[in-house]
């Protein structure tokens, strides 16, 4: 694998991707101490909640891998792009297939939180492509570091065997997750900002974390709900049954995925 010297860095001595873990440090950890991230560790978690991750994922890394492809010649872009390496979206297709089945397209279900996120990729990627490294950066690399304990811990929790369900955590193009993330820092370390432009990274890469503390915030606030609506129809629950089960429920389900999704983005970012 290639390797690349860094170019010379700006006036305060310090790498774009230290820069970028201390200035998300304390989002970071906010998120990472979420009782949904704790209990995914655990190994608490559902089919139902993994096909919802999935599909979170899905429309998250089609928005970001379409904007990289689309700047892959964008300066600030290019150092970083490693379709080969570190796409995910194909992964993704072949994952909610073995779940959903040939027509997996229909069923996917998106949380509103991640539209907004997604939404948000698709707007730096057309007015603003240096900010795509503050994603990039977060996503892949706490894909390659706090992802393999997560494909490990998903495939023992759902009982799935081989690779089948579970190829998003996988990186067939990367022979060391060590020495490519020592490359990765190498290539954005170089890219050529002005101060103005680092600093606006580093807002983004902050930014990327506050999406999901946000998306948090309303789980907790989407849960609070489903477990006032059950305890009124307790009584009702005892003496019929019910049309959906808890599991099914459908506001249930949008919660599940998006604090699932949570968990994920908090897994590992700091293993970078």
């Amino acid at each position: 694998m290639e390797s690349m010297k860094s170019k010379p860095r700006d006036g305060n001595g310090s790498d774009l991707s230290e820069q970028i873990k201390t200035a998300t440090k304390d989002s970071h950890v906010r998120a990472e101490n979420t009782q949904l991230m704790l209990n995914y560790q655990k190994g608490q978690i559902t089919q139902t909640q993994y096909k919802l991750l999935l599909c979170s994922l899905y429309e998250i890394y089609r928005a970001l891998e379409e904007e990289l492809d689309r700047n892959a010649d964008h300066p600030a872009v290019q150092p970083i792009y490693f379709p080969q390496e570190l796409a995910r979206l194909e992964s993704l297709e072949l994952d909610l297939e073995h779940f959903f089945g040939p027509h997996w397209r229909t069923r996917i279900t998106v949380p509103a939180a991640t539209h907004r996120y997604s939404q948000r990729l698709r707007e730096i990627g057309e007015n603003s492509p240096n900010l795509l490294v503050a994603h990039a950066y977060t996503r892949y690399l706490g894909d390659l570091s706090g992802g393999q304990v997560l494909g490990k811990i998903t495939q023992k929790s759902l009982g799935l065997s081989g690779s089948k369900g579970i190829l998003f955590f996988s990186f067939p193009g990367v022979s060391s997750p060590n020495r490519f993330k020592q490359l990765y820092r190498s290539r954005m370390n170089s890219i050529e900002l002005t101060e103005q432009q680092r600093q606006e990274v580093l807002d983004e890469a902050t930014r990327a974390f506050e999406f999901n503390i946000e998306v948090f915030d309303d789980l907790q606030k989407m849960l609070s709900i489903t477990e006032e609506a059950s305890s009124e129809k307790g009584n009702d629950a005892a003496s019929k049954p019910q049309p959906k089960t808890f599991s099914n429920s459908p506001m249930l389900q949008f919660a599940l995925g998006v604090g699932i999704t949570l968990a994920t983005v908090g897994m590992g970012v700091y293993a970078f």
